[in-house]
């Protein structure tokens, strides 16, 4: 059943009038003469010159447009729900640093924003008592438990480290990103909307690739005068903003695109590239032939170019596990891919980069290798509920390492880990018992391939990489949990498409 309510907040008009009403705006509202009504427009408009002029004097032109086209975006989300979606995944995929100018006792960043005009757009109807019917999944009970278990970590964890401010906003960061698994399950409950936000991830994600390549092809002078105008937004500036391998200048520069870190920039690409794939093969793709194909193209370059030997792997068993199961096409495609980046001249120093990590021979491999051994010091001394979100209670051992689930094993012990573990194994065995089922239903099993590979392709990353659960990096954890809930929602749409046939016949 389609929630129809959620899909715009029709009812905003009555809400403003009521507003007016109870403030004294009624009184100019009402009023009859006329000339109280333009000088109430003038002295508004005068206000509003003056205070733009001031951001202009203070921020500069691209903060002043950035702020204007959130506004914009602001209200256009309170008419619809996936423009707050939308935004979100534009802001995650182009401007995932971007925060305001200016503090309100914190600074809070667009993504910020962005979470909670989709939080509101959801919660404002069932506030003003509209019934609607709330979708239930296998996954929610797991879901709550880890959330549960989080916050039960958090607060243990302050018995040896102070709470700051920085840990507070990041932690609520990430407990809003966990949650938003409700909040998609029960407002994407129809094919149509689940590939319009599909199109708009891969289209953020592509802009996001073509942005990086050429910004990497661009003169360095120019692309750092390019990437500091960002500094406006809580960007970092100068030279530091181009990023190389072991940061030697000397070596093989690395695409960053807005991402800041190419790990990051890769661990985005690795999940839309694994999204975009089957919808090659579809019968009616997301976007037509003649878009898709560049764009997956831009984003495979992309990929190459972060240099993210995490993200890479990743996408490798993705699309090798697409390939074996479903897309045999990809095989003689993977394997022409593998023979020119092998073969070629200009990537032998590519190749030779990777090779060293496989070996462990370069000074990145082994400092992460360091890092899994501080790990696990770390978790056998606080094996079942871990050392919190704040700090390590014990001078030696710290948290942080290049490891998902190390690092989750560290913040919330192995009883947070199996919560972990838990709600990613049902989601894979309700993958892997429909896959026979979703065949059925040739528009529907495109999306839902594409978005079990992505969760797939970021499990694989995440044994290098730790974004997907890390405070520092709030934009990272927001995608990976929105995608787990869209491949929730489209298992539910398999079932319910199904159910409808059977029902039919």
């Amino acid at each position: 059943m389609r929630l129809e309510e959620n899909e715009s907040l029709s009812n905003w008009r009555p809400i403003m009038h009521d507003f007016i009403e109870a403030t004294p705006l009624r009184w100019v509202y009402h009023s009859r003469r006329h000339w109280l009504a333009i000088a109430a427009t003038v002295v508004l408009a005068a206000a509003a010159g003056a205070g733009l002029g001031w951001l202009v004097v203070e921020g500069g032109l691209l903060v002043v447009a950035a702020l204007v086209g959130s506004l914009a975006m602001a209200l256009w989300m309170l008419r619809d729900i996936e423009v707050a979606y939308w935004g979100v995944i534009g802001i995650v995929a182009l401007l995932p640093f971007a925060a305001l100018p200016f503090s309100i006792g914190f600074t809070p960043t667009f993504l910020d924003l962005a979470l909670m005009g989709l939080y509101f757009v959801w919660l404002a109807p069932l506030l003003l008592g509209q019934k609607t019917d709330l979708a239930t999944t296998p996954l929610d009970g797991p879901v709550l438990a880890f959330v549960v278990m989080a916050i039960g970590s958090f607060v243990a964890g302050l018995s040896h480290a102070a709470l700051t401010s920085y840990l507070i906003r990041h932690f609520a960061e990430v407990l809003l990103s966990i949650g938003l698994f409700y909040l998609v399950v029960n407002t994407v409950r129809d094919v149509e909307r689940l590939r319009r936000l599909v199109r708009v991830f891969l289209l953020a994600a592509g802009g996001a690739a073509l942005v990086g390549v050429l910004l990497y092809f661009l003169p360095d002078d120019l692309a750092i005068r390019l990437l500091s105008a960002l500094g406006r937004l809580g960007y970092p500036t100068g030279a530091g903003v181009l990023r190389y391998i072991r940061d030697d200048p000397e070596l093989m520069q690395r695409a960053t695109s807005t991402s800041v870190d190419p790990n990051v920039l890769g661990s985005l690409l690795n999940l839309a590239l694994m999204m975009a794939i089957p919808q090659l093969f579809a019968k009616r793709p997301v976007l037509r032939p003649v878009f898709l194909a560049p764009l997956v193209g831009v984003m495979g370059l992309g990929l190459g170019l972060t240099i993210s030997r995490g993200a890479m792997a990743g996408a490798v068993g993705g699309l090798l596990i697409m390939a074996v199961l479903r897309y045999r096409k990809l095989l003689p495609l993977l394997a022409i891919a593998v023979l020119l980046v092998l073969l070629l001249p200009w990537t032998q120093e590519y190749v030779a980069h990777f090779v060293e990590g496989l070996r462990g021979e370069d000074l990145s491999t082994k400092m992460r290798f360091g890092e899994y051994k501080d790990a696990l010091i770390l978790i056998r001394r606080y094996p079942l509920l871990g050392v919190g979100f704040a700090g390590s209670p014990d001078i030696d051992t710290y948290i942080g390492v290049a490891m998902v689930y190390l690092l989750i094993a560290e913040e919330m012990g192995l009883v947070g880990l199996a919560g972990f573990l838990f709600i990613v194994g049902i989601l894979l065995v309700r993958f892997w018992k429909r896959r026979a089922q979703a065949r059925a239903l040739p528009e529907l099993e495109p999306l839902w391939w594409g978005l079990h590979a992505a969760i797939i392709g970021g499990l694989g990353a995440g044994v290098f990489d730790h974004y997907f659960f890390s405070l520092d990096f709030h934009h990272s954890v927001t995608i990976f949990w929105i995608v787990v809930a869209l491949a929730t929602a489209a298992t539910q749409l398999v079932d319910a498409e199904l159910n409808r046939e059977s029902a039919a016949v």
